[in-house]
């Protein structure tokens, strides 16, 4: 009949299906499971195909507050990943608070967080997180404070070695220089814009933007980590900077990189190079009590710059608690290894890092002295220890 071709009985169709369903039920139990999991898997491949930012936002948007925990004593890469972290959190309209165990001591640290006027929350005990939801930047294994064993975090964004995930959410890039570039990148997945330091985030056209104060710390956050985009680092740390810096405040960035130095500082710096304990490309120095911590890591940099020396490890005492902190450029001796090495047989005691760079500690030790009065080992015992697993003895 003219005009019927192509049509057809949607009626007879249905019938068909039907009869064919009766007549051959397990055939047909068999097409439907199939077309199933043909489309699952079609969703899950267009799913986790999705840039890791836009994976990382959704994460944000189901929780509506997230309590974003820096590891102890947070660097400028710490703290620039959690501003980041947070920033996020606000474009998708969720809650952040920033908190942290420890102290803000290093000057540069402190530096930081004064120029770009950031609020960070100092806690003891699991109680005092903010958010059931917890998001763990720059380390992925909850430390530092009481009860933190106990803590399972809802998402995790690091670059350093570990086992740590989070139950919503693990991204963890050790080839990557620095943890600031991974958030620049989710930045970037985004489609966000760095918004220049004489304007306003409502000027820039866009739906993510990233806050000249947040493109500011990330790319201070890149540059300390690689050693200013020298050791370290990878192309995706270059590119991280590159995308960052239409945003960057240039005298902000300056004022945090040439902060004061304490005389203590440069105390310990001194006594690190006066005391110095050379063998062959190996350094130690053990430069005694000092109050302030965060001169060991700045005498360890100060130590490995020494002609000859390709290996340093600078160790002192606050408090009873007996501090490493060590810098290699010699491609025997991955540093963080070195360090959980030399420490192994110490009770309290913990270390790690990255190849170039790591640091442990002894906390309240009863069998560390500092002198060789004492009737258990001794602090030139600890050097020794040090000094055989720099030359790989243990």
């Amino acid at each position: 009949m003219v005009g019927s071709v192509g049509q057809f009985d949607s009626g007879e169709v249905f019938e068909s299906v039907g009869s064919f369903v009766s007549t051959h039920p397990e055939l047909a139990a068999a097409i439907v499971v199939g077309l199933g999991t043909v489309a699952l898997a079609l969703y899950a491949a267009i799913r986790f195909k999705r840039p890791m930012g836009a994976r990382f936002a959704e994460a944000l948007e189901d929780v509506e507050e997230v309590a974003i925990l820096m590891h102890p004593n947070p660097d400028p890469d710490a703290m620039a990943t959690a501003i980041g972290v947070a920033c996020l959190a606000e474009q998708v309209g969720t809650k952040p608070t920033i908190q942290f165990a420890g102290q803000i001591r290093h000057q540069e640290n402190r530096a930081f967080r004064t120029v770009l006027d950031l609020d960070l929350d100092a806690i003891d005990h699991v109680s005092d997180l903010a958010a059931e939801a917890v998001i763990l930047v720059d380390h992925n294994t909850p430390r530092g404070f009481a009860g933190a064993e106990g803590v399972l975090p809802y998402a995790v964004v690091d670059h350093h070695p570990g086992d740590g995930t989070g139950e919503a959410f693990t991204d963890v890039r050790t080839d990557y220089g620095a943890c600031s570039s991974i958030i620049a990148e989710y930045f970037r997945d985004l489609g966000a814009n760095p918004v220049p330091p004489d304007m306003h985030a409502s000027e820039v056209n866009s739906t993510y933007t990233v806050p000249s104060q947040v493109a500011t710390g990330l790319v201070y956050g890149i540059l300390t980590d690689t050693k200013h985009l020298t050791a370290g680092c990878s192309s995706a740390d270059f590119d991280a900077a590159g995308y960052l810096f239409p945003g960057v405040n240039e005298d902000h960035l300056d004022r945090i990189a040439n902060p004061e130095v304490s005389r203590e500082v440069l105390e310990a710096k001194a006594r690190a190079i006066a005391g110095r304990d050379v063998r062959g490309p190996f350094a130690v120095a053990d430069i005694g009590t000092l109050s302030n911590v965060d001169a060991i890591p700045q005498a360890a940099d100060e130590l490995i710059q020494l002609e000859g020396v390709t290996a340093a490890v600078v160790c002192g005492e606050r408090d009873g608690n007996v501090y490493l902190s060590g810098r290699s450029r010699d491609d025997r001796v991955h540093m963080g290894r070195t360090l959980e090495a030399a420490l192994t047989d110490y009770r309290g005691s913990s270390a790690g890092g990255h190849a170039r760079m790591g640091g442990g500690q002894i906390l309240r030790p009863e069998t560390v002295t500092d002198g060789g009065n004492g009737g258990g080992i001794v602090r030139d015992e600890l050097v020794e220890r040090v000094f055989e697993a720099l030359q790989g003895d243990i």
